[in-house]
């Protein structure tokens, strides 16, 4: 059989047997020790007569398969991952006992020991098919089912699942050394839950130990009362119970304003919000019991831009409980639906239900420059996805799935409207509640509620590749009145394809105190090659036309000559923040794209820098200015202006006001930019360390000790004792994480070499730990510590795919790219591995060929730039 990699004809073949009528009884025993649990599933179900299917699962050992009230030899049926299940009846029973395994990767039921209190944490991930590493299940999101739950765990532990508990029973004690850490056997407890509404197998969820807990409330739209609840660590509590007041109120605007945009209530029976850790991803949307990773539990300043990414993941995630849970996708190629329509309407949520006003600002910023770059990679590929099998769902978690699909929803509600729009989302979901829906069951609804013809629009917008430009052709007479403005699309060769838009033009002018306001709008249809604008004739040309004003539409704009030169120069000046963000993003790809001088860029960063509010363009800015400086400027420039950098960041934080997010985020980002030879940098950063150097309203906290201990180690300010002697202060499951990727972040030969050898090879690192050694390991800014690993990372590529689950491999193989070696040779041996290995799984040649393409653009980059050095 063919293994663990389902494909799309085998799970619609495995959808025609299986015909419906399916539930689940699964049964887990959490005590039997550190390594594995017990794990019992009755399934029943009807299918076609005589027909054959299989159930999936990842077991250690399957002790006994019945079906059908006959006994089946494991060793006969259970092989790559699958139990084979024959001579079917038209209404079946199968009973499947194994032995599973905790993981300690984030995938299936992780296991993390907290080493500040030696507690024990479980939480289950089961996207995209990690179910069936818990219990044998048929694992695609169109066979939905019913299920109950009944776990065993000591009785000191909580234990969660998707549902209300309905019954809780004492057992005798039982063995548990290991599962319980340090302490002592005790007696256990069999938690049993309600039975779930139907719903896909990835959506359900365990989580087990002795976390901390809050409950409150909710007085549902439809008159119910919904219980809520969070949970944390025990040793992040007294943190995390300064916000728990303030989440939950966050997620109580969001079911109300969902309700309200929606017209649908929150259709489940509980809401509950996990804290988990080392989690793979940022939070998942199990019915009921919404896991998030507890890196959101804050214990040390934060910059306000993660602070809002917290509320945003809130509210996605619970914006999934209808679009996603309540309606299901069939195939995983219509995955977009879920997180794209999630990510839209969790910034919509953000900014007309909180206090975080400017969310459109930090989308701009921060999803939609993630889509940009996603969409001119040669992996670009259409929002409706070709998804042939699960590897290829694990890679299109990516920036066209999320963002560029949420800004093409933004797109949409301007095409339709918003009341339209709405109303087609609440005929959708009640048609479709509790099952699986398609694109075509959303597009015909809305067709029929805003009496548009989608079909055109959605082949362009969503079955095509790509991204279009849109540029000014700008006319004006000798008084500067406008007499013809024309706007040009277009797109690459490669993905010639025009798009209907609707947008906004921006006319932008100085005032007298300097401050740039908008003094005019237009909005308008764009569409085709050449779109004529009469409303503009007549007008005075401003100092700046802003093509996408509001950011309407998902494009690449470029501005005329006059414009170009004054957003250059004033872009601080902007007052409105969402207006600063689309254009420094425009700014920002002509810069990605060698149309723009890397320097310039940086100095233009730099003067924004001194003057911007919005967290998140900040949060941005930094880091594209680290990328332009680093990688892009003329290498003969490379140093003087990092060194440049450096200076003004410092200088910049100093003048900042005492406390501020900019303080915080600038004294961060200068501390990226030491180098072993500056002795300046190593005063500040010790001095920083050991409180003789201080910034006033700056607290050297837990977080910000390790920024700056790693800063020491990657210029060999600090060695590994140092590093171990700092951990000693307060050893905890971040701390190991922040202290793993100090180590490895030092910056000489041996230090490379260990990063490398325990990345690849160290199986006790967990997924957290392992991806901070990773990113260490690559962070050193010297081509001489990381030339040597070239040639070695692509000798390595092929062992990763064959012995690391996915979540693994692609941590290992997109941290340990040694991205700061020669370029040329990185295109040069990439380009002969991709050309050796034509035949290679779809998804790892997508990881290597987006690696490959930033070595490309780096070289193309940097050759435009020469000519300013």
């Amino acid at each position: 059989m063919p293994g663990s990699n389902l494909t799309r004809v085998e799970a619609e073949e495995r959808k025609a047997v299986v015909t419906g009528n399916i539930h689940y009884a699964v049964a887990l025993d959490l005590t039997a020790g550190p390594k594995t649990f017990g794990s019992t599933a009755t399934i029943v179900f009807d299918a076609v007569a005589g027909s054959a299917t299989f159930l999936d699962l990842i077991a250690d050992e399957v002790t006994a398969v019945t079906l059908n009230g006959e006994t089946l030899d494991p060793s006969a049926v259970y092989r790559d991952n699958r139990i084979e299940l024959a001579g079917l009846r038209e209404r079946n029973e199968v009973v499947v006992t194994a032995l599973c395994r905790y993981s300690n990767t984030g995938e299936g039921l992780h296991r993390s020991v907290d080493p500040s209190d030696g507690n024990v944490y479980l939480y289950s991930q089961f996207e995209v098919p990690d179910a069936r590493r818990v219990y044998a299940v048929f694992d695609q999101p169109d066979l939905k089912a019913t299920f109950d739950f009944a776990v065993t765990a000591a009785k000191s532990w909580i234990v969660t699942s998707n549902m209300p508990v309905a019954s809780k029973e004492d057992l005798d004690a039982v063995t548990a050394e290991g599962t319980l850490g340090d302490h002592a056997p005790e007696t256990a407890v069999r938690w049993t839950f309600e039975t779930t509404p139907t719903m896909s197998s990835y959506l359900t969820a365990i989580c087990a130990g002795p976390y901390a807990e809050w409950h409150t409330e909710y007085a549902n739209e439809d008159g119910r009362t919904v219980p809520m609840a969070q949970y944390c660590r025990q040793s992040l509590a007294e943190a995390f119970a300064k916000d728990v007041d303030y989440l939950f109120d966050i997620t109580k605007k969001g079911f109300a304003f969902y309700a309200k945009t929606w017209g649908v209530p929150y259709p489940y029976a509980k809401y509950d919000q996990i804290y988990v850790p080392e989690y793979n991803a940022g939070a998942m949307e199990n019915i009921g019991m919404v896991t998030i990773r507890d890196s959101y539990v804050f214990e040390s300043k934060v910059t306000d831009a993660l602070a809002e990414r917290r509320v945003v993941t809130v509210l996605h995630e619970l914006a999934h409980m209808w679009f996603g849970d309540y309606v299901t996708m069939k195939w995983w190629n219509d995955l977009w639906l879920n997180e794209s329509f999630a990510e839209f309407t969790s910034t919509l949520a953000t900014a007309e239900a909180t206090e975080w006003h400017d969310a459109w600002a930090t989308f701009c910023s921060g999803e939609k420059s993630w889509a940009l770059r996603q969409d001119q990679l040669p992996t670009t590929h259409p929002i409706v996805a070709p998804i042939n099998d699960l590897n290829d769902t694990y890679v299109n978690f990516d920036g066209i799935t999320y963002a560029k699909g949420a800004s093409v929803l933004k797109q949409l509600v301007a095409y339709v409207g918003r009341d339209k729009f709405f109303e087609g989302i609440n005929h959708y979901l009640t048609k479709h509640a509790y099952s699986n829906a398609t694109l075509a069951d959303l597009l015909a609804e809305l067709e029929e509620t805003s009496g548009r013809d989608l079909k055109a629009w959605s082949a362009k917008w969503l079955e095509e590749s790509g991204i279009n430009t849109i540029a000014p052709e700008i006319d004006v007479d000798d008084d500067g009145v406008i007499t013809s403005l024309k706007l040009r699309q277009s797109a690459p060769a490669e993905h010639a394809v025009l798009r209907p838009h609707r947008l906004a033009l921006g006319f932008y002018n100085p005032g007298e105190d300097g401050t740039v306001t908008r003094t005019d709008r237009i909005e308008l249809d764009v569409d085709g090659e050449i779109t004529d604008v009469p409303e503009a004739v007549g007008k005075q040309r401003p100092a700046l036309l802003l093509i996408n004003d509001d950011d309407l539409t998902y494009t690449k704009i470029r501005f005329d000559e006059d414009s170009e030169e004054f957003a250059a120069r004033n872009l601080q000046r902007v007052d409105d923040a969402l207006a600063r963000a689309v254009i420094w993003l425009g700014f920002w790809d002509m810069t990605r794209d060698g149309e723009f001088p890397a320097e310039r860029f940086v100095a233009m960063t730099l003067a924004l820098l001194a003057h911007e509010t919005e967290s998140t363009t900040f949060r941005y800015a930094l880091a594209c200015m680290s990328t332009a400086a680093h990688h892009y400027v003329a290498p003969s420039r490379r140093d003087v202006t990092l060194a440049t950098v450096a200076t003004k960041l410092w200088e910049l934080a100093a003048q900042a006001e005492p406390g501020s997010d900019q303080q915080f985020q600038l004294v961060t980002a200068y501390l990226g930019y030491g180098t072993e030879e500056d002795e300046t940098f190593a005063h500040h950063a010790e001095g920083l360390l050991d409180d003789f150097v201080r910034f006033k309203g700056l607290e050297i906290d837990n977080n910000m000790r390790w920024t700056i201990v790693s800063a020491l180690a990657n210029t060999n300010n600090i060695d590994a004792d140092g590093i171990a002697d700092e951990l000693k202060r307060k050893e905890t499951t971040e701390n190991r994480e922040f202290a793993l990727g100090a180590r490895a972040a030092l910056a000489n030969a041996d230090a490379k070499a260990w990063a490398w050898d325990a990345a690849l090879h160290d199986e006790s690192l967990t997924n957290s730990q392992l991806e901070a050694v990773a990113r260490g390991f690559a962070a050193t800014p010297r081509p001489d510590l990381a030339e040597p690993y070239a040639a070695t990372y692509f000798e390595t590529i092929d062992w990763v795919w064959a012995n690391r689950t996915y979540h693994m491999a692609e941590a290992l193989l997109n941290g340990l790219y040694p991205i700061y070696a020669d370029p040329a040779t990185l295109t040069r041996l990439g380009d002969e591995w991709l050309a050796a290995h034509e035949d290679a799984d779809r998804a790892l040649r997508r990881l290597v060929i987006e690696n490959v393409a930033s070595s490309h653009r780096t070289l193309k980059v940097r050759a435009y730039n020469q000519q300013f050095a």
